[in-house]
This record gives C-alpha cells, structure tokens and sequence, in this order.
C-alpha cells in the first residue's frame, strides 16, 4: 500500500528527502498514551454529509470525511481500552466574546458564529468516540494539546514515552501537537486513518511533512497491533481509574 503523499509528492522532492536522510522511522515506545484531539461535532457536523453541506451550518467541519475517520478511531480506542492505554481528550470553548481565542479569531470572517461557544453542540465530543470516566479531558485554546495546558504534567506523571495523536484536523491542531510531542522528546505516532481535514491537499502534505521530520505516520491497524502487543496497563499504576481511590465515606 503506498502512502497518502504519493501522488503530490514530486520525483525532485523525494529524490531531496532520501539524499538527506528524512523519514526515518522513530519506532513505538512501551508506554503510549493515546491523543484525541477536537473530535468534536463541529468538525464532523452532526451527521455525515457532503463537506459543502456540512459547513453552511458547521463552517469547522470536514464532513464526510471527519465521520470516516471517527469510525477508524473508534477501532483504536477500542484497542487503547482492552489495554488500558491512557487516554486523553481536548475540546473547544469560548467565550461569547472570543476573547479567549485571541489571534485565531483572525483568519476567518465566519470567526463570530455561535456554533463553538461554551454550552454548544458543537464544542461536544462526538458520541462514537465519548470519553469515559478514567479518561482525561480538557478544553483548549490554541492548536497545539500541549499549549497553556497540562498534558506534559500528565505525560510525565504517566511516564509516558510515546504520543499517539489522532483527530482534526490534520494540517492544523494534529500537527501543531504531534510536533510538540516531538519536540518534548517523545515518541510521535500518527495513524493515518484516524486524522483527517477540510483540505485533502493539507492532509497529505502535513502527514508527508510529519513522517519527514517529526514523527512516524502509520495504518491504523499497524497501531492496533502495536496497542494489543503491549501488556496489561502498559503506564503502570499511576494509569487513571475514574474510581475513587479510598473506601472512606465522603462526607455530605
């Protein structure tokens, strides 16, 4: 099977990438933790639906194209969960000011559009994929996971060595935290199916920019594998439960 950058990818251009040395893999770790990132109904829309369709009411959505990946990542977590692979969940908020998004504001004239306020359909996690108690979630404001937010805390605490990084989309929030996964010295790991954009063009570039430079970009059935050959709770006991852990009567 050929990779998705194949047909945009020029015979210079590869012929420069192999002559450096680029695309290495970096290899799995033994300690992953899975990154779900905006799969949230304002990048899919509340329905599959062609893209043009979907963003005259959800001007973030992928469409058709969002839901295809939402049923491969769905087959990921799967996996994640029969191992107890942490997983960890960011979202979208705003205020009705926009306030809080500062300079994204910027490059859309649809950018004051209520569909990514707080308390929106929009800003919820796409049922198929929902978070379950042991999960972690957290709203944020900039693309990257890992900006103005905990997730290196957690990541440390985990003893984490590996990111698994999936969602939306591909060219912008995915990227943007794949590469800082990188670049706080952890292992990157992006299965191809289960990331996806408005753009196509996008998509295949920054996953070609990302094998490239950052990290490995895989099948999702490749990291499925990878998932199920690991042993129970691969992030040990400090992996969350969503269970209280005392058998004192909280007091009322």
């Amino acid at each position: 099977m050929g990779n998705p950058w194949d047909d945009v990818l020029g015979a210079e251009d590869r012929a420069v990438f192999e002559a450096a040395g680029w695309g290495k893999d970096v290899g799995f770790g033994s300690r992953p933790v899975l990154l779900v990132v905006d799969v949230i109904y304002n990048f899919v829309g509340d329905r599959p639906e062609p893209i043009l369709k979907s963003i005259e009411k959800w001007r973030y959505s992928c469409g058709e194209r969002g839901w295809e990946g939402v049923r491969h990542l769905r087959r990921l977590i799967g996996a994640a969960r029969e191992r107890e692979i942490p997983i960890v969940y960011t979202g979208m908020d705003r205020r009705p000011d926009g306030f809080d998004q500062g300079a994204w504001n910027w490059k859309s004239h649809r950018s004051g559009e209520a569909s990514d306020i707080r308390g929106s359909l929009g800003n919820e996690i796409v049922a198929e994929v929902a978070p379950e108690p042991q999960d972690i979630v957290f709203v944020k404001d900039k693309p990257s996971a890992f900006h103005g937010t905990h997730l290196l805390d957690y990541l440390i605490y985990l003893g984490a060595d590996t990111v698994v990084t999936t969602g939306t989309t591909t060219s912008g929030c995915v990227r943007a935290s794949a590469v800082d996964a990188t670049q706080y010295n952890y292992r990157s790991i992006v299965p191809e199916e289960c990331v996806w954009d408005r753009s196509m063009i996008s998509h295949k570039v920054n996953l070609l920019d990302i094998q490239m430079k950052y990290g490995d970009v895989k099948s999702t059935d490749d990291v499925i594998q990878y998932f199920l050959a690991l042993p129970q709770k691969p992030c040990g006991e400090r992996t969350p439960s969503g269970v209280a852990n005392t058998d004192e009567e909280v007091p009322r």
